[in-house]
């Protein structure tokens, strides 16, 4: 089983990824593992919280020399920004973001004990490890990849920038819509057995837990429910060359639970950004009076790098349903498992 969690705070010492369940044997790559945190950084609408970090990674553990041992790898990336116990105390919760509901849960009278953890710095930690799950994917030639589809409703990139300028000088945030596209995914990950083996629900889960992701579509997704079934299931061929294959992937290669040999593909939709230059209308949780959200450092938008970290759970994702199909102990054997099998 590969497991995945993270620790740390927005402006805590550092941030914390620990992968256990890796096998023996994999090939590190830390510039790439670099270049994947350096991407999630990008996209026009950041904030200038990425002006002053500048992610790189420290691997604390789980490698002897570059490659695998098959303890738990854990990696470290430092936070520039180390002010926790500096940063004032927050009592005035921002509709749409962790706030209010965190406070009330937990129990604290400063917001700032939620927003440290909730916030999406957190998402470093993601990439950090997806990118090592992509490194494994890559060894047999799965390659997973994002783009933005569209922001605040424009789909091209000269109204895409025009349309976060005028958000930035109105003080406002904007959400969007990101793909994440996996190829050459094996038939079979997942299962229809049990409810929570099916990958597409676990897919799901991974990406819903993006801060932001507000709905999520294998495929055509929704557009399905609008058609008669002749016009949405992907029918069957097969070629000695190509094997069993479909001419159209309206499935977004899922079905039952499990994959279909297509290319996995998974859409987003991500709401606008919870902090706003001109703040909404909150309640003090102290004083109980009506007052303005508070209002932190934030981005304009974010879809680009929401799906930089799409990718990342996609990549843990898959390479935990590999593991599971073709074995989990080394490469070596994996690699047997994978071309007797396929």
């Amino acid at each position: 089983m590969l497991r995945f969690i993270s620790a740390g705070e927005s402006h805590g010492e550092c941030i914390i990824a620990v992968l256990e369940g890796l096998p023996a044997g994999l090939d590190i790559d830390t510039e790439f593992i670099n270049q994947e945190l350096a991407r999630r950084q990008l996209g026009y609408g950041r904030g200038a919280r990425m002006q002053i970090e500048k992610d790189t990674v420290k691997i604390l553990s789980g490698i002897k020399g570059k490659k695998t041992i098959a303890s738990p790898m854990a990696l470290m990336i430092k936070n520039k920004d180390f002010s926790i116990n500096e940063l004032a105390q927050i009592t005035e919760p921002r509709p749409g973001h962790a706030d209010l509901s965190g406070a009330l849960k937990y129990g604290f009278s400063d917001i700032r004990c939620v927003l440290e953890r909730a916030s999406a710095r957190e998402t470093a930690a993601r990439v950090g490890a997806g990118a090592v799950c992509k490194l494994f994917l890559r060894e047999f030639d799965i390659d997973v990849k994002s783009r933005v589809l569209s922001v605040g409703g424009e789909k091209t990139q000269e109204k895409i920038k025009a349309k976060i300028d005028n958000a930035r000088k109105s003080n406002d945030t904007l959400g969007g819509i990101f793909e994440v596209q996996a190829d050459g995914v094996p038939v079979g990950l997942g299962s229809y057995v049990q409810y929570d083996a099916r990958l597409d629900a676990r897919l799901a889960f991974a990406l819903m837990s993006i801060p932001a992701v507000k709905g999520v579509e294998f495929g055509i997704g929704f557009a399905a429910a609008q058609r008669i079934g002749s016009e949405v299931h992907d029918e069957i061929f097969y070629s000695q060359k190509k094997g069993f294959y479909r001419k159209t992937n309206n499935a977004g290669g899922l079905e039952g639970g499990m994959s279909n040999g297509e290319a996995v593909i998974a859409r987003c939709a991500m709401k606008p950004i919870a902090t706003l230059g001109k703040p909404l209308s909150s309640v003090d949780i102290k004083t109980k009076k009506q007052v303005r959200a508070s209002v932190q450092r934030s981005d304009i938008a974010a879809v680009e790098a929401a799906g930089v970290i799409g990718e990342a759970m996609v990549s843990l994702v898959l390479a935990e349903a590999f593991l599971e199909r073709f074995g989990h102990d080394q490469m070596g054997m994996i690699k047997k498992n994978y071309k007797k099998n396929t």
